[in-house]
């Protein structure tokens, strides 16, 4: 089986996070795939932002939810970059997105676009919460989902067994605390794993070790460096 290499919100280690800038660099650099995050403006477009607010990762404040679309692009995100709309970003690479939803309303609007456009064999819907994912998958009928987990207080049964009850594909889990009774389980269910997030030699040859699937990074040298046999 191929070991997948995911772009973490682009290539977020050397690029503004969740901008074109570094989706393009991921792309270039050859991701397998990428994740961004999306939330809803205050007008009800989704936009690539990680945070409930635009502090963090812009030269503005406030909530995302507050602000319009027009307010949000007035923004700078980073070298100028401004917060891409998801239908740029769908529009400006071509590699596989996996795109992150928290809430009801964001993947309402996620699932409908996926739909809408045939989006199922290029776009994933991952989220932390199981309700999310069951919601996305009924909206739009063969989307591939991602449950993430840190782990914390789940046992290996208890996060396989929601990501088969959310109809999750699959799990997408906390390295640091990620062991290999839970990758053994999520296999055995026909779940694929994936580990974030790798931004070392080190932590590369544990998920190797773990026998993950594929992993996310902050860096685009994990791409090369995912190729060597641990």
């Amino acid at each position: 089986m191929t070991f997948l290499t995911i772009g973490h919100r682009g290539v977020m280690g050397v690029e503004p996070e969740n901008t074109l800038r570094s989706f393009v660099r991921a792309e270039r650099t050859g991701m397998d795939a990428i994740a961004l995050d999306l939330r809803l403006s205050k007008d009800g477009v989704l936009v690539a932002l990680h945070d409930a607010e635009v502090d963090r990762t812009t030269d503005g404040s406030g909530a995302v939810a507050d602000l319009t679309l027009d307010e949000l692009r007035g923004l700078d995100a980073g070298q100028g970059e401004h917060v891409p709309v998801f239908e740029e970003v769908l529009d400006t690479v071509r590699t596989p997105l996996q795109a992150s939803v928290q809430d009801a309303p964001a993947a309402t609007a996620l699932a409908e676009l996926v739909a809408g456009r045939d989006l199922t064999a290029r776009v994933e819907v991952a989220s932390f919460h199981d309700a999310v994912l069951a919601e996305a998958a009924r909206l739009a009928p063969g989307v591939r989902t991602v449950l993430h987990s840190d782990l914390a207080g789940d046992a290996a049964d208890d996060v396989v067994d929601r990501a088969l009850a959310a109809g999750a594909r699959t799990l997408a889990l906390n390295l640091r605390r990620l062991t290999l009774e839970t990758v053994e389980a999520a296999h055995l269910a026909g779940l694929r794993v994936t580990g974030w997030t790798v931004n070392s030699l080190d932590h590369l040859r544990l998920a190797r070790a773990l026998e993950l699937d594929g992993v996310a990074t902050d860096f685009p040298e994990i791409r090369s460096t995912g190729r060597f046999t641990a």
